[in-house]
């Protein structure tokens, strides 16, 4: 494959996980552009990061444009490239909220556009990514591509943009109810008489070990969740506290409210 050039617009925690996680693939020119100098001269130095000093420059220089900057600034900083943006190249946006016919207006449909929703576990390789590949003006290869440029960092599904909000419920805002939950636990633990520190270090012990089972095991879920449960024993007790309580209805009442609140934000960008 010959060289192929990659640039990220915006180089905090999701554009730098992005450039770390493509490091060392032979064939790719990485490059990047932050507000804040020191993110790329940190890249630049731990990744072979091309810096660059303008955003204009940035595009000048790649095929494939990764736009990771905060959703409230997407639209000024794509109507300030329109103009520099080819047929050639690829755009690729992680804001969250903003649609993909947003996109294309902003850049005056300049360019072919993927939408990508991640998640922040992809600053440790373990993320979750839905990709939006409705734009019909794609060709296979830039698919492929864009495919390519994620696989590093985590676990890549395909979506119509219509099921993106339902994902950003669920996954993008996922990591937040996983730490709520270990919180919980770890103020249960100290209820009960464990030290903090030790409780916190076997909660995320608890998590990692639960979700790699999860993962390696042929089994429903409810089958890994019944093999822990015996008759009559210290597990139903808990269980059945949260299901008079009815946790797992009040769990898809808070996904809802995010999904609701996500679809808003989307008319609202």
């Amino acid at each position: 494959m010959s060289e192929r050039t990659i640039g990220c617009l915006g180089c905090g925690n999701m554009g730098s996980a992005i450039i770390k996680g493509l490091a060392g693939f032979k064939g790719l020119s990485l490059h990047g552009m932050d507000l804040d100098p020191r993110k790329v001269e940190n890249l630049e130095a731990e990744c072979g990061l091309n810096p660059a000093s303008t955003p204009r420059i940035l595009v000048e220089r790649v095929e494939y444009v990764i736009v990771a900057v905060k959703p409230q600034h997407i639209r000024a900083t794509l109507e300030g490239l329109a103009g520099s943006l080819r047929p050639s190249q690829t755009l690729i946006s992680i804001a969250a909220g903003v649609t993909l016919a947003q996109l294309k207006t902003y850049i005056n449909g300049a360019c072919p556009v993927v939408r990508v929703m991640p998640n922040t576990p992809a600053m440790v390789q373990a993320g979750v990514f839905a990709v939006c590949f409705d734009d019909p003006s794609l060709t296979e290869e830039q698919k492929a591509f864009v495919k390519f440029i994620f696989t590093p960092l985590g676990q890549i599904h395909i979506l119509h943009e219509k099921d993106f909000d339902a994902f950003t419920a669920v996954v993008g805002c996922g990591p937040a109810y996983a730490f709520y939950f270990m919180e919980a636990l770890v103020e249960a633990a100290v209820a009960l008489g464990l030290h903090r520190d030790k409780a916190a270090e076997m909660v995320k012990m608890l998590f990692f070990g639960s979700s790699k089972l999860a993962l390696m095991s042929d089994n429903h879920l409810s089958i890994l969740r019944e093999t822990v449960t015996s008759p009559g024993g210290a597990t139903i007790a808990a269980t059945n506290v949260l299901d008079d309580r009815a946790v797992r209805g009040a769990i898809i009442a808070a996904i809802k409210a995010a999904k609701d609140r996500s679809v808003e934000l989307s008319n609202i960008a």
